[in-house]
């Protein structure tokens, strides 16, 4: 396993991060914690999770490992995170977490998911930062930092605000333009750059026809060549992965440590190719899924990148034998706004979804 910095907060972290969002068995608390201390006994040391992450489970089970890795010896660091504006809130939300994951305080607390500026003036406004900096100051917090799906020059915005020690961001080998500045900007505050999203939403490793671009030596796989392209940016801590189960971890940890240093033109020979070509592709972050009309937005918005991808497949096959849904879904949308106005990436979906529909 490798190791970084993370910013100036003298913490030192490995490079694989322990994504809780994705347990297979999210009700198997004993099943799923194993998998967490399979990744720990492998040398990862920074394990993120959050409130209503599989289905509300996770926190619990990353506490149940968290029992065990304490008596193990070896060091490690928790993330967790709340979304809530008014601060009374939030210390509710910091005080279950603390309780689930049965540590005293929070390696890392994420002002979690601003997704514009005036969101971020509401967590400002009702409270919320505020309190993460009390409970900072009372010790229940060590790093205060923040989530966001914002743009690179937003994201920048609120790093030169001075709150936070790191940021944690969507970033991939295909949609890196996006958010770009907002790494720049947190390289030059000395902060703690955690990337989710590293695989961009499954879409590299499963489409090797379209991004085999991204390998720069023939014996890679896609899932090498998609963390070892965050590895090469030295300004990046952690990629966070998602590990359903064991094989997940294993397969991970391989991907990490068969890493060999990139060469500047290697990597700019990667960005050329996806400047304006791939920045668009929905990461299939699922904020989406609450849809008022009950319509499996991301399952569309990621059938649409492979009309991006042009792997083939007709829109209306992709749905029916991978996502068991039919074009016909989309006869109930609305066209209220909501998937766009909680979209992470600001995607035009109704514009797509009118795409989908001829192209079916």
């Amino acid at each position: 396993m490798q190791y970084r910095a993370y910013g100036k907060t003298g913490v030192t972290v490995s490079v694989m991060g322990f994504g809780g969002m994705r347990f297979e068995n999210p009700r198997d608390h004993e099943k799923s914690a194993a998998t967490v201390l399979r990744a720990f006994e492998k040398g990862v040391t920074y394990f993120d999770t959050a409130p209503f992450y599989c289905e509300d489970q996770s926190e619990i089970i990353v506490g149940k490992a968290i029992k065990e890795m304490k008596k193990r010896g070896k060091p490690f660091v928790v993330s967790s995170k709340s979304n809530r504006v008014k601060g009374s809130e939030l210390r509710q939300d910091l005080e279950k977490s603390l309780k689930r994951l049965n540590v005293e305080a929070l390696d890392f607390y994420n002002c979690w998911c601003l997704m514009t500026l005036d969101d971020w003036e509401r967590r400002k406004g009702g409270g919320a930062v505020k309190e993460i900096m009390k409970a900072k100051e009372e010790g229940l917090i060590r790093h205060a930092v923040f989530s966001t799906h914002l743009p690179g020059p937003d994201i920048q915005k609120v790093i030169e605000e001075g709150y936070f020690e790191g940021v944690t961001l969507g970033y991939c080998a295909t949609n890196f333009p996006y958010r770009e500045q907002g790494i720049q900007a947190a390289a030059a505050h000395n902060m703690g750059v955690v990337v989710m999203n590293p695989l961009g939403g499954g879409t590299l490793v499963s489409n090797e026809a379209a991004f085999g671009f991204i390998k720069i030596r023939p014996e890679q796989t896609m899932l090498e060549a998609a963390l070892h392209f965050i590895m090469a940016n030295q300004q990046i801590t952690v990629a966070l992965v998602g590990c359903r189960n064991d094989a997940d971890v294993d397969s991970a940890v391989a991907a990490i440590e068969s890493y060999r240093p990139y060469s500047a033109e290697e990597v700019q020979n990667i960005r050329s190719r996806v400047q304006g070509d791939y920045n668009n592709l929905c990461t299939t972050c699922m904020y989406c899924k609450g849809c008022p009309e009950g319509i499996p937005v991301w399952k569309f918005m990621e059938t649409y990148n492979h009309t991006l991808i042009k792997d083939g497949e007709s829109p209306a096959n992709r749905l029916k034998w991978h996502w068991g849904v039919s074009i016909k879904e989309l006869e109930r949308c609305t066209q209220c706004g909501h998937c766009e106005e909680v979209c992470t990436q600001h995607l035009p979906i109704l514009e797509r979804f009118e795409a989908l529909k001829k192209a079916a």
